[in-house]
């Protein structure tokens, strides 16, 4: 079984193919993603064992989807199949300047489909973390099933990891939303938030203040994310800025995703998270999740821009 499970949303994204808005955007382009979806493949191509829990719909775009995780050799066995919703599609612009413009078609999806019922504990087994976002947490009952996979996976000693990838046209009551991203802050080990998610998720512009209500509910290690500017880190005894890398950015919709898979991959090379949680360990390993978010900026689409290990090291080097 895989190292790795990440639980989400996997959708086609049909992402423009020229720097405009979605209104202005002539053509788009199908190509797999679905942040959690993207990390597993990002984690698969950096050499962690990575299986994804999911739902899509029971028609070509999820047989696509599938092909697409089986063909980066992701497990796809806790995939299920919708036979009362589509699977979802969101429409994507390409950004140079790495803004986020999407329109989800999820009226309802079949990402939303996923059920605590369709999740096995086979699925844990031998499994050193556990991945997810905040889409699921926008809908029932995919929203009680990433609950319920989170304890799950801390009942059962593993890393669990939250990308709280803020999507407000997803959200009715973004004090709910709130909420419910706060809800899963005390079941997280490591929380990872872009910069532009920031306020809206601690109420602060400031970042060591955020961090410090963050750690305050449980997780042991918060990332910041910034772009081109690289990051942030803060755990208990250690915080850091550790510069991103100069990129001719193509498409930015998978650089987030990348950074994450980076992380993961380097925090899991230790026996412990413990074991990383300095200042010069975590900012060699967020250095290499930097370069795996500027590689990714080069190619458009989310899933086709993941590096691969050597891509990284050659980058580095």
């Amino acid at each position: 079984m895989a190292e790795a499970v990440c639980l989400g949303e996997l959708l086609i994204d049909m992402v423009s193919e020229m720097d405009a808005s979605l209104s202005d955007a002539p053509r788009f382009l199908k190509a797999p993603g679905g942040a959690p979806a993207n990390v597993a493949v990002g984690l698969q191509r950096l050499g962690t064992s990575a299986s994804f829990v999911g739902s899509v719909g029971d028609d070509p775009f999820g047989e696509f989807l599938i092909e697409t995780l089986k063909n980066e050799n992701v497990d796809v066995s806790s995939i299920s199949k919708s036979n009362i919703a589509r699977t979802t599609i969101a429409f994507v612009a390409t950004r140079r300047d790495g803004k986020k413009d999407i329109c989800f078609y999820r009226n309802p999806g079949a990402d939303m489909q996923l059920r605590a019922e369709d999740l096995s504990q086979r699925t844990f087994d031998n499994a050193r973390l556990f991945h997810c976002g905040s889409v699921s947490l926008s809908e029932n009952p995919c929203r009680d099933a990433q609950f319920h996979a989170a304890k799950v996976a801390r009942e059962n000693g593993l890393l669990v990891s939250f990308d709280p990838n803020w999507r407000p046209s997803l959200w009715k009551n973004y004090e709910e939303a709130r909420e419910l991203i706060h809800a899963m802050f005390p079941l997280s080990d490591i929380v990872k938030i872009a910069d532009e998610e920031w306020e809206f998720v601690t109420g602060t512009s400031d970042f060591p203040e955020g961090a410090a209500q963050i750690r305050a509910l449980g997780p042991k290690l918060v990332v910041i994310t910034k772009g081109a500017d690289g990051a942030y880190f803060n755990c208990d005894g250690a915080e850091g800025e550790v510069a991103g890398f100069l990129a001719n950015a193509i498409d930015t919709l998978g650089a987030g995703d990348a950074f994450v898979a980076g992380l993961l991959h380097q925090l899991l090379q230790h026996r412990v998270l413990e074991d990383a949680l300095n200042h010069a360990t975590l900012s060699r390993i967020v250095r290499f999740a930097n370069a795996c978010g500027a590689i990714a900026t080069q190619t458009a689409g989310a899933i086709p821009s993941l590096p691969t290990k050597t891509e990284v090291e050659a980058f580095l080097n």
